[in-house]
């Protein structure tokens, strides 16, 4: 699919994933290349919520990255210093991503072998086809962050691994082994009020998701696969994971803690040129712990497929879409196991989603609009943003997320309280 040596294309919707421009520092007096990034940003609720601060977002976040080469072996540090009135919780937790530092990069990269690239320590990983929708990343992410209008780049959270490329012939592996569980940074009240199945009502900050999760180290891991090559222009993957859901999809009936049960998938891509674009399929099965069909409180088993499709319909103006489908197996035994009274989920649910970018004023001016739309739960989602450069390492922000749908319990529309707007100012170095 690459050729050794290559940088892989991110998925759609994070190519932007590095915040930093890099700039070598060397030659102007310091043995390691620095760089880094301010970002003071600040959003409000456009209603009420009684679970949650009226401001969505208020922090003032500062990024700073060193690199040194050595001939044989390159090490890499990024570190995030929050000041953040509106979380005002201090003390650090990297997992959860709290406090006043996130080290978001710690690690090493080397190549033991010609054939061979090896990365080792903390890292963000991503893999996929997807535009904003994930079947076979498996890989940590920050959906507080997504909801709140913090930069693309935090939607992905990072892990600590060990990643290991292998380059053989035109085929290409990827190994990815996390030695300890890395759990999403998902809703779990602090920052966005959700709807709680067990209250039949929103929770929000005064009452957080409390969790089990799987924390023994070699003991609680996880390894991801992804084998890639190229067919002519289209490129394929077949890919492997085995760990755990990445957000609580099950609680313990005894303490009411919400818990992460074992997940394996199993899953495959291509992406290629169809017509005047480009085009995509993907598909995941998941394989959820033993007994979840007939157990109410852990998730199915579940089919999933992507479908995408991106042209540039006119000049400077791009659009892409995508249809998304989640097929719960074990339908019958599902509906078999639900105690009187309980809400229902359908088997299948649809999602439409619609990008559109459009660039202006010498491509310094770059307006987009992405919309999730769910005929099955009749909900959705809708981000907007404007964001122009005003020179080359200084660029403002504003935009929305407006949250939308009939039933409070679907899954866009539990989060209409958080419909927020918000600005920015994002200065690099």
């Amino acid at each position: 699919m690459f050729s050794y040596g290559q940088e892989i294309e991110l998925p759609k919707g994070l190519e932007n994933l590095s915040p930093m421009v890099t700039s070598s520092t060397e030659d102007e007096g310091l043995p390691f290349d620095l760089s880094g990034s301010l970002d003071a940003r600040i959003g409000a609720r456009l209603q009420n919520d009684a679970h949650e601060k009226d401001m969505s977002v208020g922090e003032i976040r500062f990024q700073l990255g060193v690199e040194k080469e050595f001939d044989h072996v390159t090490f890499n540090l990024v570190s995030d210093f929050i000041y953040d009135p509106v979380e005002d919780h201090y003390a650090v937790d990297l997992e959860k991503g709290m406090g006043f530092v996130d080290i978001r990069e710690a690690n090493m990269t080397f190549s033991p072998l010609d054939f061979m690239d090896m990365k080792v320590g903390r890292q963000v990983l991503t893999w996929g086809t997807g535009d904003l929708i994930f079947i076979n990343d498996l890989f940590p992410k920050d959906w507080n962050s997504f909801f709140i209008g913090r930069d693309d780049e935090y939607l992905k959270s990072p892990s600590d691994a060990i990643k290991t490329a292998f380059f053989i012939s035109d085929y290409s592996l990827d190994v990815i082994y996390i030695p300890r569980f890395d759990a999403d940074r998902f809703i779990d009240g602090r920052r966005i009020s959700f709807f709680d199945r067990m209250t039949g009502g929103l929770r929000g900050r005064e009452a957080p998701v409390i969790s089990h999760r799987p924390d023994q180290w070699f003991t609680d891991d996880e390894l991801a696969l992804r084998l890639y090559h190229s067919f002519g222009a289209f490129e394929t993957a077949v890919y492997y994971y085995d760990g755990y859901w990445k957000s609580p999809a099950g609680q313990n009936i005894v303490t009411g803690q919400a818990e992460f049960p074992r997940l394996r998938t199993y899953g495959a891509s291509v992406r290629g040129p169809v017509g005047q674009g480009i085009g995509a399929v993907e598909i995941g099965y998941y394989k959820s712990a033993n007994g979840a069909a007939t157990n109410p409180l852990v998730r199915n088993d579940e089919f999933r497929l992507l479908l995408s499709y991106e042209q540039e319909i006119a000049n400077e103006l791009t659009a892409s879409v995508q249809y998304y489908l989640e097929r719960k197996l074990d339908y019958d035994s599902y509906l078999a196991s639900l105690p009187p009274q309980a809400i229902q989920d359908k088997q299948n649910r649809h999602l439409f989603t619609l990008r559109l970018t459009k660039l202006l004023m010498q491509q310094n001016l770059r307006l987009t609009l992405f919309n999730f739309y769910s005929p099955s739960d009749k909900d959705g989602y809708l981000r907007l943003k404007a964001s122009y450069k005003i020179r080359d390492n200084l660029k403002i922000e504003a935009g929305a997320n407006i949250f939308y749908g009939q039933k409070i319990y679907s899954f866009f529309g539990q989060f209409k309280d958080n419909s927020n707007i918000f600005t920015a100012l994002h200065y690099e170095f």
